[in-house]
């Protein structure tokens, strides 16, 4: 009885790590009371708007790790909002240097949707760059990937996949 548990445990294990993958380099140790910004993410996804989701739910999960970074300003009006996503990440990285930020956090959604069929599951893939502010060096990237529960949200499946990426920072 307790090997027939014992596989039933190894299996389901194996079966919910199928529903998930990360990759990425390992972060260099970065100083928590360093100036800390966002920049927009791009959107490769297919879903409008998908880059300034993930970047309002990455703000509160660096929150939770103990960062207050700064935003950059969504516009909203006039040519910015036209504008391609390179464009307003340039425009961002003007920004952080006029803000004197030392880091600022970007990356961008590959996925961001539920997916067909009767479950309707949710499936995200993001990924996520931290850059040297003044020089634009990239100084660590991790990329992952999730496909929720027919019962969860993009928003919650999103907030998993970031929450995992973040974690993987390692702060002095």
């Amino acid at each position: 009885m307790q090997a027939i548990r014992n596989l039933g445990l190894a299996l389901a294990v194996l079966f919910v790590a199928g529903c998930a993958s990360f990759t990425g380099d390992a972060s260099p140790s970065l100083p928590r009371t360093a100036q800390w910004g966002i920049v927009p993410m791009v959107n490769y996804s297919q879903t409008p708007q998908a880059g300034e989701r993930s970047e309002q739910i990455l703000l509160s999960v660096l929150s939770s790790h103990g960062l207050q970074p700064r935003v950059y300003p969504a516009s909203t009006q006039g040519e910015q909002a036209l504008m391609d996503d390179n464009e307003r990440l340039a425009g961002a990285l003007d920004w952080a240097r006029e803000q004197k930020l030392d880091y600022v956090v970007t990356g961008s959604v590959e996925e961001w949707q539920y997916k067909n069929g009767l479950d309707g599951e949710p499936a995200v893939g993001i990924s996520l760059r931290v850059l040297d502010a003044d020089s634009g060096r990239v100084l660590w990237s991790k990329s992952g990937a999730r496909a929720g529960w027919s019962r969860e949200s993009l928003a919650g499946t999103a907030q998993k996949v970031l929450d995992t990426l973040v974690g993987a920072l390692r702060f002095e």
